[in-house]
């Protein structure tokens, strides 16, 4: 029970701390310029992961590399129901902390209004696509993050760590992959506003 409970506490840390993701690229994009989209994008998007990895918080695209292993070593129903349970509290925790986190940006004014045009110009583009291309983009930016995880733990300097993090996540956000909590931020900041003009065909 506690450990479900840190579990949690720590996925939902994560799923706020990862919408910095979508407030940094929000920020950048009007800065540099609509034809310099895809590299403000992949300059301000690490952000978020950064404040996850570095604040030991637990991501579900993080989880689902590691914990496979013991699980394909040993092919038991106890190690299943512990994976199963993990991404379960992991995922659900993400997700509460990403709508959290959209709903205080939506609803509040924590922000300038000016950012408002290019939070939702970004959320738009991040959702938009049907839900097969959105599933096989999510493979490509779940498995950079996965690889992430392991790519953070081969380093020891702080530095070194942090460039890790930009290498594995710029390419997401640069080649408009699709990650499924970052991605979720974004999604949960249209409804919460209400918006129609970014429908799942587009």
């Amino acid at each position: 029970m506690v450990l479900s409970l840190a579990l949690a506490f720590s996925g939902l840390a994560s799923g706020l701390s990862i919408g910095f993701s979508f407030l940094a690229v929000a920020l950048l994009i009007p800065q540099m310029g609509a034809e310099h989209r895809a590299i403000a994008s992949a300059i301000a998007y690490p952000l978020g992961f950064v404040f996850v990895v570095f604040g030991r918080h637990q991501l579900f695209t993080e989880n689902t590399l590691e914990p496979v292993i013991p699980l394909l070593e040993r092919r038991d129903a106890r190690t299943l129901r512990s994976v199963l349970r993990l991404w379960g509290i992991v995922l659900a925790a993400n997700l509460v902390g990403a709508a959290l986190f959209a709903l205080v940006l939506s609803r509040t004014r924590m922000l300038e209004p000016a950012l408002n045009g290019s939070l939702i110009d970004v959320a738009r583009d991040t959702t938009k696509g049907g839900a097969t291309l959105v599933f096989y983009k999510g493979i490509w930016a779940g498995w950079l993050v996965a690889l992430m995880a392991w790519l953070v733990a081969s380093a020891r300097e702080t530095t070194a760590q942090i460039i890790l993090v930009w290498l594995a996540t710029a390419p997401i956000a640069a080649f408009g992959f699709k990650h499924s909590i970052a991605g979720a931020t974004e999604a949960f900041y249209l409804a919460w506003l209400g918006d129609q003009k970014s429908s799942p065909s587009e």
